[in-house]
């Protein structure tokens, strides 16, 4: 189905002969969100491989089975889509063994731990001939849609500034531990890759720019941690900040942290132009600040008054809070619909996720060097946006 029309948005999706046919490797948070976001886009859950018994999976799925494994999984002749929710290190080879099997592919970010690596499969995908998909979700907001939209018909005007945060406490105390911070595991960089890739794969998609060079500076804050076999060395980032410069003329910052107190999940994200300036605030994204020389404004979601494309996600109406699990059953549904068929708009697929390796890769060697490093260009993917 595709999401360009209001009201096709905003009818509920039928499992039935037709239905896609899913596999979900992995059983922790995001595997559960990625599962709910099967059923909303009337997917049938085939079955799931985790850590937990076969039974277990199955039962908390309601898949049709259990599985004995993600290989199983991968190899059945009834899934055509995997969806990979597993550790980092893992995502590199279990994604390409889906592709090498012809299965339409969704891995979460990122792609893989190396730009190599990721470059590798966004080819492979390619040979194949199948969908991709990697959640930047942040995109299925339908007010960032609203910014994507007025940037690309001129309302901003020329875009001189890109700026922002996005700031987490969960690794704020040095008792606070998780597999992301083995870098065997979750890869050489930890801030910049789990969080800093969501905020730049949004200034991009929005501004319609990429960037093209940056100065990094990455912190530990905690350079030991404690585990309940004793303190262990931290390998990776708990802060960043970064300098950037774009193909487009405008230059930009953004602050990064899994260790400040007291936010959460703070995504900000503002684009200055000289006609007008754009704000999306995660923590409240049912409206858009609109800022101008004689009067600001504050734009609430309401499909009667966004533009179509905004609108075709905005599936409740306006005064009903849509929110991260809305946005996730409309990134799925958008994969399925491409798995169907259709284009939508603005699918982040694996040309996305090497995206993210290759600023990954920039902002460490910046870092290391402590100089401002080129990007290097694989050319320009669905964040693209051309003025009208």
């Amino acid at each position: 189905m595709r999401r360009d029309d209001p009201a096709q948005a905003l009818a509920q999706p039928k499992t039935g002969a037709g239905a896609v046919r899913a596999a979900v490797l992995g059983a922790g948070f995001i595997a559960h969100v990625h599962l709910d976001a099967v059923r909303a886009a009337g997917g049938v859950v085939v079955g799931v491989a985790g850590r937990e018994p076969g039974a277990a999976l199955q039962a908390m799925a309601q898949a049709e089975r259990a599985a004995a494994s993600a290989s199983e999984l991968i190899e059945a002749p009834d899934v055509e889509v995997v969806h990979i929710c597993t550790p980092n290190d893992s995502h590199f080879d279990l994604a390409q063994q889906a592709l090498l099997a012809g299965k339409h592919v969704v891995c979460e970010k990122p792609l893989a731990t190396t730009l190599a690596q990721a470059a590798r499969l966004t080819d492979l995908a390619a040979e194949m001939g199948v969908v991709t998909a990697v959640p930047f979700v942040y995109r299925y907001y339908a007010m960032v849609r609203e910014v994507r939209e007025r940037v690309r018909n001129g309302e901003a005007g020329r875009l001189s500034m890109i700026h922002g945060y996005y700031l987490q406490d969960w690794l704020a105390r040095d008792t606070d531990n998780n597999w992301r911070v083995d870098p065997r595991v979750g890869g050489a960089s930890r801030v910049f890759a789990d969080i800093g890739v969501h905020w730049m794969d949004l200034a991009e998609f929005t501004s319609g720019q990429r960037v093209t060079r940056l100065n990094a500076q990455l912190l530990t804050v905690f350079p030991k941690r404690q585990a309940p076999q004793g303190a262990f060395e931290v390998l990776t980032e708990d802060a960043a900040t970064l300098s950037f410069e774009t193909d487009g003329g405008a230059i930009g910052s953004v602050v990064l942290s899994q260790v400040a107190h007291g936010r959460t999940n703070r995504l900000w994200l503002s684009l200055d132009g000289t006609e007008a300036s754009f704000v999306f605030d995660h923590n409240s994204p049912e409206r858009l600040w609109v800022g101008g020389r004689s009067a600001n404004r504050l734009l609430w979601r309401s499909p009667q008054h966004l533009s179509p494309t905004a609108a075709s996600y905005s599936r409740l109406p306006a005064g009903h809070p849509q929110g991260f699990q809305d946005c996730f059953n409309a990134f799925v549904a958008d994969v399925y619909s491409a798995v169907r068929g259709g284009s939508p708009d603005g699918l982040p697929g694996f040309a996305d996720g090497r995206r993210a390796a290759e600023l990954t890769e920039t902002v460490l060697a910046s870092a290391s060097s402590r100089s401002w490093v080129e990007v290097p260009s694989f050319g320009r993917s669905s964040t693209a946006v051309e003025a009208t």
